[in-house]
């Protein structure tokens, strides 16, 4: 018997209210080694206790004890028991019977303490069951992600002999492309009788491998079914990210709403609003024997009865503002583009992000959101704003130079500048040919705190609490001189853009006023991760064994906020933005984005960019252009990509035609 507890008075209620204090709390940690029991050893009763929660896994319940009522040397107590099955409420009460020896109160150990008329001869058993994932819609509640149908493709252990395992094996990870010696030891490894998925593939027409060349392999076969999959494996794969096997640390940090073995978001939007999409299992809790088989079950069901179920809660389907059709069409236009690539495309009139692609040379990174590069032109939008507010016009007239020298650094205009447009031109014809030195000379009548000023009046460099997912959107240093602030008239030195950013700066100009832009209508964020554009950009990864995994690498250096310390500046007003629009209209009208011109429908609006980067002589640029065109305000970018006009342009061209 262990020690007993000793009354601190006469007082027999406090003692035993102290007992069943000591014994809720040994309960809850599913440890009775060191309470006092009458008629049965700790030892014995905690082997006991093991055995009949051991179907209920790591799971332990709160328990809290109430008052005893004393008799005599006997009391009674009860014990409430709340557990979280599957982030499921269960409660409900026992009672415990205490005797009193001596000055200890002692506890009667019988295993339906545990759990309402639980028998020695039973155990706890858990049954949980996983909603449907819900769908990710786009606009007009197009599915993007949905349930689509997949094969699990693998060795089946119990149709092929055991000399033949190893070597079916290395055959289909051959086939299937996944490393042949690991699989094989996979394989061997495995039960007599499993079945060891090498890949999930997606099932649809016209898939490598085909059915027969799986089925040529002894012992290899498809297994059908489906998964939360958008229409193409590269589908905006960056922003709504994909679902795999949850994760041990899924798992252990979820307070037991996800169960091992069952789908959870891996990264981007699947990841981040995971709880909404997943939903809540259902649970049954049993009291079975402990001899238990599948066998025995089938032939008495009533073997075991039912403690407490809960039916599943299905997920609610994310709501997002993307259009599938101008998602493939970015997606199309950047396929054959080997660098890291982006298409963003907002409507400025709500802000809703319609497409958000980053190409094949990002890896899978959210190049679209979460990319940091110099901006280059493009930001003489900002330093035009910002000239504006010092009384500045269209027609104010700007020294156009070949070259300009800051504190002993020269800096030119791009190759190819059109020697007409050199000497004493107006601010319009300097931003429609895109004049470096120019903008440059106006750096003593434009200071660094104005021009962050001007950009956040323009959307950028401010958070965007309505996109509702992770995002960059601009960084302008409130202070620099000198030679910084000088690059940074033209878009460089420590000013960095998304394509997000420069998307929304070119919507804020159509709109004539501050686009706030918005990805995610109804996002309701999983607790781990967070909805607000405010935090540091993240990789996207994958989850491995998905039909859809691949590694997604983040940039390795990148600035730690998304967004400018300083008050923002007022709004970009009506005035403000008509003069803009009429200079961006100059870049295509009579600057060097003539090519926009025939572009049907609407006027077009452009900014082209080349921001130079790195070390290289002559140094590796990136090529930026943005593009108003009624109500859509587009902005393209791809790293080391040359001139702007001449490879954004095209694309930008491309993506407005077929937008329609």
């Amino acid at each position: 018997m262990g020690a007993g507890l000793a009354s601190c008075d006469d007082g027999r209620q406090a003692a035993a209210k102290q007992a069943a204090t000591q014994l809720a709390s040994a309960l809850a940690a599913r440890d009775v080694g060191k309470v006092p029991l009458q008629g049965k050893e700790p030892s014995a009763a905690q082997t006991q206790l093991e055995t009949a929660l051991k179907g209920l896994g790591d799971l332990k319940p709160a328990v809290t004890a109430g008052e005893p009522k004393v008799d005599g040397d006997k009391a009674a107590v009860q014990l409430a028991y709340d557990w979280k099955p599957a982030g499921q409420d269960w409660t409900y009460t026992t009672t415990a019977q205490l005797v009193r020896s001596g000055d200890a109160w002692l506890t009667q150990w019988t295993p339906d303490l545990l759990a309402p008329q639980l028998s020695d001869s039973e155990v706890l058993a858990l049954a949980t069951q996983a909603p449907p994932r819900a769908d990710i819609l786009g606009a007009g509640d197009a599915k993007l992600v949905t349930a689509r149908p997949v094969l699990h493709v693998g060795i089946d252990k119990a149709i092929v002999v055991p000399d033949l395992q190893a070597d079916s094996a290395a055959k289909l990870a051959a086939l299937v492309q996944v490393d042949p010696a690991a699989y094989a030891k996979q394989v061997t490894g495995a039960g007599e009788k499993a079945f060891v998925e090498a890949i999930t593939l997606r099932d649809e027409p016209g898939r490598t491998p085909t059915d027969d060349q799986i089925a040529a392999i002894p012992g290899a076969i498809t297994v059908k079914d489906t998964m939360p999959l958008a229409p193409t494996r590269t589908f905006a794969r960056p922003v709504l990210g994909v679902v795999g096997q949850a994760t041990a640390e899924q798992v252990q940090n979820s307070g037991g709403t996800v169960q091992a073995g069952e789908l959870a978001g891996a990264s981007g939007l699947q990841a981040q609003y995971d709880s909404q999409l997943r939903g809540q299992d259902g649970v049954t809790v049993y009291a079975e024997p402990a001899d238990l088989t599948p066998e025995k079950l089938k032939a008495n069901p009533g073997a075991r009865r039912t403690l407490f179920h809960k039916e599943p809660t299905p997920g609610t389907p994310l709501k997002t503002t993307i259009d599938p059709r101008l998602q493939q069409v970015a997606e199309d236009e950047l396929a054959d583009i080997k660098p890291a690539s982006a298409i963003v495309a907002i409507r400025p009139s709500d802000g809703a992000v319609l497409a958000a692609a980053s190409g094949p040379g990002s890896n899978g990174y959210n190049t679209a959101m979460l990319g940091q590069y110099a901006p280059g032109s493009i930001f003489k939008t900002v330093d035009s704003l910002a000239l504006l507010r010092q009384g500045g016009t269209a027609d104010t007239h700007v020294a156009c130079t070949e070259t300009l020298t800051v504190d002993g650094r020269t800096f030119k205009n791009a190759d190819g500048y059109p020697a007409s447009s050199i000497g004493d031109i107006t601010l319009r014809d300097a931003y429609a040919h895109s004049c470096n030195t120019a903008f440059i000379s106006l750096r003593d009548k434009l200071s660094q705190p104005q021009l962050e000023s001007a950009a956040t009046s323009l959307g950028v460099a401010v958070d965007a609490p309505r996109l509702g997912a992770p995002a960059f959107l601009g960084s302008v240093p409130g202070d620099a001189t000198g030679t910084e602030h000088a690059a940074s008239m033209i878009g460089q030195g420590k000013v960095l853009f998304s394509p997000l950013a420069a998307a929304v700066m070119a919507g804020s100009v159509a709109k004539g006023s501050p686009v706030s832009a918005q990805l995610v209508l109804n996002g309701r964020t999983t607790p781990a991760g967070s909805p607000v554009a405010s935090g540091s950009p993240s990789a996207a990864g994958t989850a491995p064994g998905t039909p859809d995994a691949s590694a997604s690498p983040a940039p390795s250096s990148v600035p730690p906020t998304t967004s400018s310390k300083a008050p923002a500046g007022p709004p970009l007003s009506q005035p403000e933005a008509s003069v803009l629009q009429d200079m961006m209209r100059a870049v295509v009208t009579s600057g060097h984005a003539g090519f926009l011109a025939d572009v049907p429908g609407a006027p077009v609006g452009a900014k082209t960019g080349t921001a130079e980067f790195g070390s290289d002589n002559p140094p590796k640029t990136h090529a930026w252009i943005i593009g108003t065109h009624g109500d859509l305000a587009v902005a393209v970018f791809v790293e080391e990509g040359g001139l702007g006009a001449t490879v954004s342009g095209p694309l930008l061209k491309n993506f407005l035609v077929k937008a329609g």
